[in-house]
């Protein structure tokens, strides 16, 4: 705490912004999570498998892990493509569905407690300030592997910095 209260504004932003950071990779599903898994197929439909796995940012080793434990546990059905026979196509199933809404409503309800602390003026506040040093980070600290949208850093695009 006394490094804390010695540190300067920047190093204290640093430090607050890391701990948001932490917890918020405690408390999220995780990129290639079965319940994010659910949650992104009842928001597409059917997907292809290797769409779905680009989608989730993870490899596609891991990814025919968590699609072989969904299937099996009758949450998924995988069948081959219509259009690309290198893939199969992935829905779910009406347990899965049922798996996704829950998912969803849990990651909700965690969405709320977390900003519960802010009044809507604050949270729009702080969104508008996040939202400002987002771009500028990207514009200063973008790196070469072809990142059109801040965006696309917080999916699990690779660190580095602009030469």
């Amino acid at each position: 705490m006394a490094h804390y209260q010695a540190a300067d504004i920047n190093d204290r932003l640093i430090i607050n912004l890391r701990d948001l950071s932490h917890t918020m990779r405690c408390l999220f599903e995780g990129k290639g999570s079965q319940k994010r898994v659910l949650i992104v197929l009842n928001e597409t439909g059917t997907i292809t498998q290797q769409a779905l796995t680009e989608r989730l940012g993870i490899q596609p080793g891991s990814a025919s892990e968590v699609f072989a434990k969904l299937e099996s546990a009758g949450l998924i059905q995988r069948t081959p493509s219509d259009t690309d026979r290198r893939t199969a196509d992935i829905t779910l199933t009406g347990e899965g569905r049922v798996r996704a809404a829950e998912a969803l409503e849990q990651r909700n309800r965690r969405h709320e407690e977390m900003f519960s602390c802010l009044s809507a003026e604050e949270k729009a506040q702080l969104l508008s300030l996040l939202e400002k040093v987002t771009v500028d980070w990207y514009l200063r600290y973008q790196d070469a592997n072809g990142e059109k949208e801040p965006q696309e850093r917080r999916r699990g695009g690779r660190c580095g910095r602009k030469e």
